[in-house]
């Protein structure tokens, strides 16, 4: 697990939208867009229920995700990130965290009521960083 920097950290929790890239079983890429947060190192989704994108990680925890992070680089390039790594998938505590993320992502409206179940978190452990901004090393 690659250690996450102050800046690739503040990219992660400044409400862009995130495109998580899992594999279906016959390795062709599916795309969702998520909110993301962090718990410490680790970046995480919340899911209400077991989308294919879970049932893509249980078979196979191979992910990548990326973000616009707005502004520019010196060549006028906008910035952007690119993580790769592995997830995990763990029970419970998908409503409080998509509550707090709500917070981020759409400050001043109300998260809609949500169903009783426990709901699902998505655990991405970060194996590399890449992208363009202050973190690019690609």
């Amino acid at each position: 697990m690659t250690a996450l920097s102050p800046d690739v950290r503040e990219a992660i929790e400044a409400g862009n939208l995130a495109h998580l890239v899992t594999l279906n079983p016959d390795g062709s890429p599916q795309v969702t867009v998520v909110w993301v947060g962090l718990e410490g190192d680790e970046i995480v989704a919340g899911h209400l229920a077991e989308h294919k994108k879970v049932r893509n990680i249980r078979r196979d925890s191979r992910v990548s995700l990326s973000m616009e992070t707005g502004g520019f680089d010196r060549r006028g390039f906008a910035n952007y990130l690119v993580v790769s790594g592995t997830a995990r998938v763990t029970e419970g505590g998908a409503a409080d965290l998509l509550r707090r993320l709500n917070d981020i992502y759409a400050p001043g409206r109300e998260f809609p009521a949500m169903p009783d179940a426990p709901g699902l978190i998505t655990r991405i452990s970060v194996d590399r960083v890449s992208g363009v901004g202050p973190w690019a090393t690609a």
